[in-house]
């Protein structure tokens, strides 16, 4: 009848958190949590895994642009495209203006978004130190979650259902001369 305290059950990453409950008989002085409360998730790989996915390490260590491009269109749903958010982040390397402060608020959003931790530390020194090694483990991650990278966001299937848009129905008209 009673529940174990040792048992530290969860449900699963993306599940909504149960509600607290008093024990029988005690009025509950626990507010409950929102709704859409949902659990952390963690990273798929870890931020020194590039060699996990070569294709990816050697596009980030020799085009970093094109990689920070296909992430931002991602994070941004496709608010921006790929090849402007590359050619911006092109841009500050050649002008030595940080490039890394860009990337760095990208990978804020996507831990938002994911809600995935801050690890091994805060997103701009990861970003100002390991530059290539964050991109790479964000653009892994945006794989491991099922985005099709070379398409960018438009053929993500979250994209396809925003688009999804019921036609009115086709009545085919009279004849005329």
């Amino acid at each position: 009848m009673y529940t174990d305290p040792s048992d530290h059950s969860k449900p699963a990453v993306g599940q909504p958190l149960p509600q607290p409950q008093a024990p029988y008989g005690q009025a509950s002085h626990v507010a409950a949590p929102p709704q859409n409360m949902m659990y952390p998730s963690q990273w798929s790989s870890g931020l020194c895994d590039c060699t996990s996915d070569i294709s990816t390490c050697c596009l980030t260590w020799w085009c970093p642009c094109v990689t920070f491009g296909r992430i931002a269109e991602i994070v941004d749903r496709g608010a921006t495209s790929c090849p402007v958010h590359g050619a911006i982040y092109a841009i500050l390397i050649a002008l030595a203006v940080f490039p890394w402060l860009y990337s760095c608020m990208y990978r804020s959003r996507m831990r938002r978004r994911y809600m995935l931790p801050a690890e091994p530390c805060n997103d701009c020194c990861l970003h100002y130190f390991c530059e290539q090694c964050a991109l790479c483990q964000e653009y892994r991650e945006l794989k491991h979650r099922g985005f099709n990278m070379s398409i960018g966001w438009h053929g993500s299937p979250e994209s396809q259902q925003q688009l999804a848009v019921m036609a009115p129905p086709f009545a085919p008209t009279e004849m005329k001369r």
